[in-house]
């Protein structure tokens, strides 16, 4: 966890919702020098701060509509820090809540340096990896429909189709296997919502790699050379992690994507783990899907689980490869060195 304790001549609090932004302005003593409402627009925000811009800094908790103030803040040479919202639950507590509560806890937990922050992703990339985030929920519903299928067959023991359905090509023909109108369209829906997702998400990776310019291209490649990530994958890990230089070690980087477990001891007693919702999941994605493909292309990786598999079981075998494979992206990253499976799998 990281705390913001810089020292400035103003902190401001700000309770953000998507029509309304109360704020909560105090000196480096404590003093409450403005705490309003005001419309959650650019103009009203900036006249509202106008007396204290000399030497501030805004802070805000982390809900989905921080992007336009974080911008504003950084047009504007303004201070903006944003908090952890799984952090900041102290703002929660009490006897009694408000937005104007809240404002002026945010700002008293800035000024005490007790401000978890978490990261403000740079605003020039935060569109296409909200792309790229925008395809995986695409493949996901893709991948729903098509199991419906799959369940509607077995649910009528419909006569079995012997092609891989993943496939646009391969599921014409479906809905004819089975007898009941309805059934057929039924299958005839899941079949077109599909091929309409399918065209979709082609259209989608093709514009995310065109565009997708922000990183240094060799890094882009050398994510290429492990076995199993491609360009989307490659570009979803990137995305994510955004700058490598705010991770000071790997163990940071890996608890980060979600790769470790966090254990919650007391007077050295080991009671369980916790902290399963802390970190990037679409980063937790990435690894989960890159260790699949690797073990799919690589004969080592399969040997490397199978030995694992006889004494942790199937699960935290993958487990442990992801996060093998989640210590190698980031020296791959950080010493700008191409993957090596042969090194990979002899440590």
């Amino acid at each position: 966890m990281k705390f913001y304790n810089k020292s400035h001549q103003y902190y401001c609090g700000a309770d953000l919702h998507t029509k309304t932004l109360y704020l909560c302005v105090i000196d480096n003593k404590g003093n409450i020098l403005m705490h309003r409402n005001i419309s959650a627009k650019p103009k009203p925000f900036l006249r509202a701060i106008e007396p204290y811009r000399e030497d501030l800094v805004v802070g805000v908790e982390c809900m989905f509509s921080w992007y336009w103030l974080a911008n504003l803040c950084i047009a504007h040479n303004i201070e903006f820090i944003l908090g952890h919202a799984l952090y900041m639950k102290c703002i929660h507590g009490g006897k009694s809540k408000s937005d104007k509560i809240d404002s002026e806890k945010i700002a008293r937990l800035i000024r005490g340096g007790n401000f978890p922050q978490a990261y403000v992703y740079p605003p020039e990339l935060r569109p296409i990896r909200d792309l790229l985030r925008r395809r995986r929920m695409l493949v996901r519903y893709r991948s729903e429909l098509l199991a419906h299928i799959k369940i509607t067959h077995h649910q009528y023991n419909a006569s079995f189709f012997e092609k891989n359905i993943n496939k646009k090509g391969n599921r014409q023909g479906l809905a004819e296997l089975f007898d009941n109108p309805a059934t057929r369209k039924n299958i005839e829906v899941d079949i077109e919502a599909a091929d309409h997702l399918h065209g979709q998400i082609v259209q989608l990776e093709n514009y995310v790699v065109k565009h997708a310019k922000a990183f240094d291209p060799r890094t882009y490649f050398r994510l290429q050379t492990v076995p199993g990530i491609g360009q989307i994958l490659a570009l979803t890990i990137l995305y994510e992690i955004g700058a490598i230089e705010r991770f000071p070690d790997v163990q940071h980087f890996c608890s980060y994507a979600r790769l470790v477990k966090c254990p919650k001891e007391s007077a050295g007693q080991l009671y369980g783990y916790g902290g399963q919702k802390m970190g990037n999941a679409h980063l937790k994605w990435a690894f989960s899907e890159a260790t699949a493909l690797l073990m799919r292309e690589s004969q080592q990786a399969k040997d490397y689980v199978a030995r694992l598999e006889k004494h942790h079981g199937k699960g935290k075998a993958m487990s442990i490869l992801a996060h093998k494979l989640g210590r190698a992206v980031y020296t791959i990253i950080k010493r700008k060195d191409a993957f090596d499976v042969n090194y990979f799998f002899s440590h």
